[in-house]
C-alpha cells in the first residue's frame, strides 16, 4: 500500500472518530427551532450551497420560518429571518449575543486581528474606543474635502473608460484609494500600487476561506491544520500567503505614516490623528489593527454598495432623473455637490438607503456567537452556537415592510413632503447592539459623496453595440462576504 492510501485511510479513520465526538445526543430542555433534518456525522453540510449560501438559507427561510436551527459538522447555526427576532437577539439580548464563534481559519489565514471577528472583551473594547475617536460622526465630516478629491478624480476615471471590466476597476480602485487616503494619507497610484495590490490580493484570498461554512471544516476537524498544504488542495494552499500579505499591510502603512510625521509630511488620516494623541501608554499594534480592519472591511463593501448604485441607475433612469433635479435645484450649475449639502438632498438620502436596502452589500451579516443557553419563542438556543447568522436579503426583501421589494423605488423613504423617514436599513445593515459597524458614518459619507459627484456630471445608461443598440443588462451577483 502506497503512502497516499496510508494517509487516506489514516485521515478518513480521524475523521470519522472526530465525526462521532462531534455528533453525540445532546438533549435539550426545549425544543431546538425548527430546521432541515441533519445526516449523520454531517449534518446539513451537504445541503448547503457553500458558495452561495444565501440561496440555502431563503429556501429553508420559506419551509422552516423566521429562525432555523441547523447543524454543520456539528456546530450548531441559528439562521435569522426577521428584523424583530433580530432586534429581540442581537439588540435587546446583546449582553450574551455579542460574541464570535472561534473560527480557527482566522488566525490560520492571518486575520485575527480584525475587529469585526474579535471575540467580545477588553481587546474588542480598546478598538472600539479608538474608533469612536477617529470615526464617530462629527470626526467623518472633517474628511470631506478629501471624499470630494476622491469622487471628481473617480468621475475623471469613469468619463474615460470604455469598457465594462474597466468600469468595475475604476470603482474599486475609488473604494480601495479613498479609505487607504484617510486611513494612511497614501496617495495610491491606480491599481497598480503596491499596497492596493497586496490589499486586493488578501481580501480575494480571504473572501474564498473565511465563509463559516468553510471554516467549520478546521473547528470540526482540528488536524487538518497539521497536514502539508497540497494535501488540502485549492483555496487552503493559499493560507502561507496570506498570513504573508496580513504581516506586510499590517505593518508598512503604519510604519510610513509613523516616519512622515518625524519628518513632518505626514497628511491627515486616522493613523496620524491617532499617533499625535498617543502616548507612552499606547499600544501601536492595536492602532494597526483597527487601521487595517477598516481598510480592508471598507474596501469591498464600498464598492460593492457602489456597483450596485451604478446598477439601478441604468435600470431605473427616472430615479436617476429625479436625483439630478433635485441636485440642480440645491447646489450652482457650476458648482459639484458636497458633504455640507447633504441636508438639503434628500433624495439622494434616500437612494442611498434603498442601494444598501436593495443588495446588501454583507448578505449573510457576521456570524455572532452565544455565550449562555437561551430561550426565544418557546424554543431553546444553546450556549456556544457558533454561528447566529443574520440572513439580510430576507429582511431587506420583507414585503410586509417593504412591499414590491424587488423594485428599486427611493421614495419608500420619504414622507408625503419629500422629507427622509426614520428607516430601519441603517439598522440591519450596519448591525445590531454591541457589534454596530463603528464605521457606518465614514461609510455612507464616502458612497454619498461619489453617488452625488457623479449624478451632477454624468448621465448613466445601457452600453452600446456596434450598430448603436442598446445592450441589456441581466442584474447578476457574485458570492462572497462582500456580494
Amino acid at each position: 500500500m502506497s503512502f497516499a492510501h496510508i494517509l487516506a485511510v489514516g485521515i478518513s479513520c480521524v475523521a470519522l472518530v472526530a465525526a462521532l465526538r462531534q455528533t453525540r445526543k445532546r438533549v435539550y430542555p426545549l425544543p431546538l427551532p425548527p430546521g432541515p433534518r441533519p445526516l449523520p456525522f454531517l449534518g446539513n453540510a451537504l445541503q448547503l450551497d457553500t458558495k452561495r449560501p444565501w440561496l440555502t438559507y431563503t429556501a429553508w427561510g420559506k419551509t422552516y420560518g423566521n429562525l432555523i436551527y441547523s447543524n454543520v459538522l456539528g456546530i450548531d447555526m441559528i439562521i435569522i429571518n426577521s428584523e424583530t427576532v433580530a432586534r429581540e437577539l442581537l439588540g435587546k439580548r446583546s449582553a450574551i449575543y455579542s460574541d464570535r464563534p472561534v473560527i480557527r481559519t482566522n488566525e490560520l489565514i492571518g486575520v485575527d486581528f480584525n475587529t469585526g471577528l474579535l471575540p467580545y472583551g477588553e481587546t474588542l473594547q480598546q478598538h472600539r474606543k479608538i474608533y469612536h475617536q477617529v470615526l464617530r460622526a462629527e470626526a467623518c465630516v472633517s474628511y470631506k474635502e478629501m471624499y470630494s478629491r476622491q469622487a471628481n478624480q473617480l468621475v475623471i476615471n469613469l468619463l474615460n473608460t470604455t469598457v465594462a471590466d474597466d468600469l468595475q476597476k475604476q470603482i474599486q480602485v475609488y473604494s480601495a484609494s479613498l479609505i487607504m487616503a484617510v486611513t494612511y494619507g497614501h496617495v495610491a497610484h491606480g491599481d497598480k500600487d503596491p499596497f492596493l495590490a497586496r490589499a486586493d490580493e488578501l481580501f480575494g484570498i480571504v473572501m474564498r476561506l473565511i465563509p463559516a461554512e468553510k471554516a467549520a471544516m478546521f473547528t470540526a476537524f482540528p488536524f487538518l491544520e497539521w497536514l502539508p498544504a497540497w494535501c488540502l488542495g485549492g483555496d487552503y494552499a493559499l493560507m502561507g500567503r496570506s498570513r504573508e500579505l496580513s504581516q506586510q499591510l499590517f505593518n508598512e502603512p503604519f510604519d510610513e505614516v509613523k516616519a512622515q510625521m518625524v519628518q513632518g509630511t505626514a497628511s491627515q488620516s486616522l493613523v496620524a490623528d491617532f499617533l499625535s494623541q498617543a502616548d507612552d501608554n499606547t499600544d501601536e499594534d492595536t492602532m494597526k489593527a483597527v487601521a487595517l480592519t477598516g481598510y480592508l472591511a471598507g474596501m469591498e463593501t464600498i464598492a460593492s454598495v457602489f456597483h450596485s448604485f451604478v446598477l439601478a441607475m441604468v435600470l431605473y433612469p427616472d430615479v436617476q432623473a429625479r436625483a439630478r433635479a433635485e441636485i440642480n435645484h440645491v447646489v450652482k450649475h457650476d458648482q459639484v455637490p458636497s458633504i455640507g449639502d447633504r441636508a438639503s438632498l434628500p433624495y439622494l438620502d434616500a437612494i442611498l438607503l434603498e442601494v444598501l436596502r436593495w443588495h446588501p452589500p454583507v448578505p449573510l451579516g457576521i456570524p455572532h456567537a452565544t455565550t449562555q443557553d437561551d430561550v426565544y419563542d418557546g424554543y431553546f438556543i444553546p450556549k456556544g452556537s457558533k454561528s447566529n447568522v443574520l440572513r439580510l436579503p430576507a429582511l431587506s426583501r420583507d414585503e410586509n415592510t417593504f412591499p414590491d421589494a424587488s423594485r428599486f423605488d427611493p421614495s419608500r423613504h420619504l414622507t408625503i413632503d419629500g422629507q427622509l423617514k426614520e428607516s430601519i436599513v441603517n439598522s440591519f445593515i450596519f448591525g445590531h447592539g454591541r457589534r454596530i459597524c463603528p464605521g457606518r458614518w465614514f461609510a455612507e459619507n464616502v458612497v454619498w459623496a461619489a453617488m452625488a459627484t457623479i449624478l451632477s456630471v454624468v448621465h448613466i445608461d445601457h452600453s452600446r453595440d456596434p450598430h448603436g443598440h442598446r445592450i441589456e443588462v441581466k442584474p447578476e451577483y457574485t458570492g462572497g462576504v462582500a456580494m
